[in-house]
């Protein structure tokens, strides 16, 4: 049963299972992401759930070792994008149309970022999302983000993923 009270699909569990198999090459497709040593740890029903390992190059401000705010936005933006494809059951091409991020606290330096986001809507032509950054337990939020993407093309062939 899904969390809208429905029973999920076949097609859909095999969409949820193909995205799991196959998140590295999904976070992968995006250089900037990949770049980041941005990793997608999880994959549930209606959620994307990621990691991003501090490293000092991504520090905004070196006597304090705090994560730089545009990291943070990245990844919050990529998770949103890929939370997309769990909605429309379907490896999509989106983009963002809005975002905004809010930012609660500084992330503590040292310490590896956790992400998770989820798509609650779509229309025909409009995503909509949001997620949250943290670390150690998930209601610290470091940032919370909320999304609009525009699907902005067909599916992507399941067997160009795989």
């Amino acid at each position: 049963m899904s969390e809208e009270g429905r029973e999920v699909t076949a097609s859909e569990k095999d969409f949820r299972t193909l995205f799991a198999e196959n998140k590295n090459k999904v976070t992968s497709a995006v250089p900037f992401v990949r770049s980041l040593g941005f990793t997608v740890t999880e994959v549930t029903k209606t959620k994307v759930h990621g990691r991003l390992p501090y490293r000092d190059d991504l520090v905004g401000d070196p006597e304090t070792g705090v994560v730089a705010s545009g990291v943070i936005t990245t990844i919050l933006d990529s998770l949103c994008g890929m939370s997309c494809g769990l909605k429309l059951n379907a490896f999509m091409p989106v983009a963002t149309l809005d975002l905004r991020i809010d930012y609660m606290r500084p992330a503590a330096p040292l310490v590896d970022i956790l992400a998770e986001a989820e798509c609650y809507h779509a229309t025909r032509s409009v995503c909509f999302t949001r997620a949250i950054a943290y670390q150690g337990e998930r209601d610290r939020m470091i940032a919370s983000a909320a999304a609009a993407f525009a699907i902005t093309g067909r599916p992507i062939d399941r067997k160009a993923v795989t």
